[in-house]
């Protein structure tokens, strides 16, 4: 890739960013008043909460490869559109539901779960579907596009859910939550998506076999499957334990707390916004190893918080904990989307959001930690963790890539130029 400017982004994708944006909006407004609602209206407790974001995470693990599956065999714009449309139902029945005073948990907790499939299968068909709208050479400036609507979604989601709730009620937030996934159907609806070769139908289990095969094996995607999985392990190990710690250790108040997490979400937006210009100065393999390494630097900083514990020092930490991985997630997509064969890319979209599965065992591991050793000791041990996944990555071949290598197999005649 020629590091001159790269061409105007073309009308189709152009539908397809502003659809994610409307997708993940709704996404973030519905997980955020979910559990107000279930506090608020229903006067649930803790533990009933938990059960609630239990059931909004399930899908991720349970759903993740049969969809993958499905952008693999039909149009990824049909399963994306429809799977949005799936979403917008759910959030209509939750809106019906509170309006008629019929509201439960278990319901709120079935719609959700339905609702979340839905943001599962958007969220594998996407990488696999952004390929086959712009050329080699504008993949990352797409995909840092997709990333800065994901991020923005991210950072004023929850928030605007909340206000939405506060002001003008449950049923509206879920209302507008609804529209935007229905503006998300209606722009897909517009997108021209490039015919693909049907390939031979074999048993599911072994075209499953053959994308986890693909990723496993490949000498550039196995050392990112295993760094995202440690990452993730690692970052929610240190969430799982920073707000008790910063109420103790760094006499943040609720407003505080929730000031410092949102420098994650600002880091998000600044490392998307400065994607494109990185990955211009920088060799390829330079951008996907200063994503963890920026991961490492920010869990140091979190852990010198033990030694001089200012929320200044908190506050930087998520700042880098968003800025560099966002770098990390724009590169190796960009990555994996030139190095798989077309047929495979929803496959390992697929396996790459398997890798989320990590997640809970990130928290689980603070609780255990944090309940015998203290938050210090997580905090010592997320540093840990993350130096070594910055490690397997920098022992790789990943990093040693001057530039993004050329898209594999049909995909580069199948380009469309809009």
């Amino acid at each position: 890739m020629s590091a001159a400017a790269a061409p105007r982004l073309p009308a189709t994708f152009n539908r397809l960013a502003w659809s994610n944006l409307a997708a993940q909006s709704a996404e973030q407004i519905a997980l955020a008043a979910a559990p107000i609602v279930a506090v608020l209206l229903l006067g649930v407790g803790e533990g009933q909460t938990g059960l609630l974001q239990t059931a909004l995470t399930l899908p991720f693990i349970l759903f993740a490869i049969p969809a993958g599956l499905l952008a693999d065999r039909i149009s990824r714009r049909w399963v994306m559109a429809s799977s949005e449309a799936l979403r917008a139902a759910a959030l209509a029945g939750i809106l019906l539901l509170i309006w008629l005073g019929q509201m439960t948990l278990p319901l709120l907790s079935l719609l959700g779960f339905i609702a979340v499939c839905g943001t599962v299968a958007y969220s594998v068909a996407a990488p696999a579907l952004v390929p086959s709208l712009v050329t080699s050479q504008q993949l990352p400036a797409a995909n840092a596009r997709i990333e800065l609507a994901r991020t923005i979604a991210f950072a004023s989601g929850p928030a605007l859910g909340g206000v939405l709730v506060g002001w003008v009620g449950a049923a509206p937030a879920f209302g507008f939550a609804a529209a935007l996934s229905v503006i998300a159907v209606v722009l897909l609806s517009g997108i021209y998506e490039p015919a693909r070769a049907p390939g031979p139908r074999r048993h599911p289990l072994q075209e499953i076999k053959e994308g986890a095969a693909f990723v496993l094996h490949h000498p550039l995607l196995r050392p990112v499957f295993i760094t995202q999985f440690i990452f993730n392990t690692a970052s929610f190990l240190l969430l799982a334990v920073f707000v008790p710690y910063a109420v103790r250790r760094l006499d943040l108040s609720a407003t505080g707390v929730g000031v410092t997490l949102g420098m994650y979400g600002v880091g998000m937006v600044v490392g998307a916004l400065a994607a494109t210009r990185v990955m211009k100065l920088l060799a390829f393999g330079t951008v996907i190893g200063l994503g963890p390494v920026t991961g490492f630097v920010a869990a140091m900083v979190m852990a010198l918080t033990t030694i001089v514990p200012t929320p200044w020092l908190a506050g930087l930490s998520f700042f880098l904990l968003g800025a560099g991985p966002i770098l990390w997630v724009i590169s190796t997509t960009t990555l994996r989307q030139s190095v798989t064969p077309p047929s495979l890319l929803g496959r390992v979209s697929a396996i790459n959001i398997m890798s989320y599965g990590a997640r809970p065992l990130g928290s689980a591991l603070g609780a255990v930690v944090g309940g015998l050793y203290g938050a210090e000791t997580c905090l010592y041990l997320a540093a840990a963790i993350f130096g070594a996944q910055a490690l397997v990555i920098w022992i790789s071949p990943a990093v040693s890539l001057a530039r993004q290598p050329d898209m594999v197999g049909e995909a580069a005649g199948a380009v469309r130029a809009c």
